[in-house]
């Protein structure tokens, strides 16, 4: 976990993601959610049922973040994306891979 900055106001994201451990799992799962009528609710349930974090039993909820929180290949997919979009990759961390849903992003105000 890196430390953010305290002397500026860090961004928030609520998101969710599935692990896996093996690359053939991650392509497996992205392919399924990319081609469901509805991508949100296969991603859940692909989540639940496959990934290997704890927040899979929340059907990969991480729930809100602050910036630094995250390793840093995690957060730099996460803040490259549009919240509620369909995932179009997989990432690698030293975790394993990681399919990525962004529910928001949260910018901090400008004082």
């Amino acid at each position: 976990m890196r430390r953010h900055d305290r002397r500026k106001k860090p961004r928030l994201a609520h998101v969710r993601h599935i692990l896996v451990t093996n690359k053939p799992d991650a392509k497996e799962c992205l392919d399924a959610i990319q081609g469901a009528k509805k991508p949100l609710k296969e991603f859940k349930k692909l989540a639940k049922k496959y990934s290997t974090c704890s927040s899979g039993s929340k059907k990969g909820d991480l729930g809100e973040f602050v910036e630094g929180q995250m390793v840093q290949g995690f957060e730099d997919e996460v803040w490259s994306m549009q919240p509620e979009t369909i995932p179009q990759r997989f990432i690698k961390t030293q975790f394993g891979f990681h399919i990525i849903w962004v529910h928001s992003i949260t910018l901090p105000d400008k004082d």
